[in-house]
């Protein structure tokens, strides 16, 4: 039982580096492909590193040549008034919207790119 739980304890002080090493050496020496070994891994606690994003800030990188349209599309999307609105392009770059999901990033950001603005999702 002891020797159980150094192993535990081993796999999950693991490195992703490390973590990516055990799965070649899985796969290459003894056939156990990626995928179950990071079933192994994941077992033993290393699945925190591996944990999925779920919030997501919608950066405007610049405003591009349609800085009207990207003004008239941030007053939109934020619920900002006009002038505040500019202010905000004007001073690119800068967030658009915090915290949001995967889905609503991506709605955000192609609004922004049709309107002419350089976007970025972090």
């Amino acid at each position: 039982m002891a020797d159980i739980k150094n192993l535990a304890e081993t796999l999950v002080g693991l490195t992703v580096k490390e973590v990516q090493e055990l799965a070649d050496v899985l796969k290459a020496d003894y056939g156990i492909e990626p995928a179950a070994a990071a079933v192994v891994v994941a077992a033993g606690g290393g699945a925190a590193a591996v944990e999925e994003k779920t919030a997501f800030t919608v950066v405007l990188k610049s405003a591009g040549a349609g800085k009207l349209n990207v003004v008239k599309v941030v007053k939109e999307l934020t619920g900002l008034g006009l002038k505040e609105a500019k202010d905000l392009v004007d001073s690119a770059p800068g967030n658009i919207k915090e915290n949001v999901d995967k889905a609503t990033a991506d709605d955000i950001a192609n609004k922004l790119k049709e309107a002419g603005a350089d976007v970025e999702i972090i």
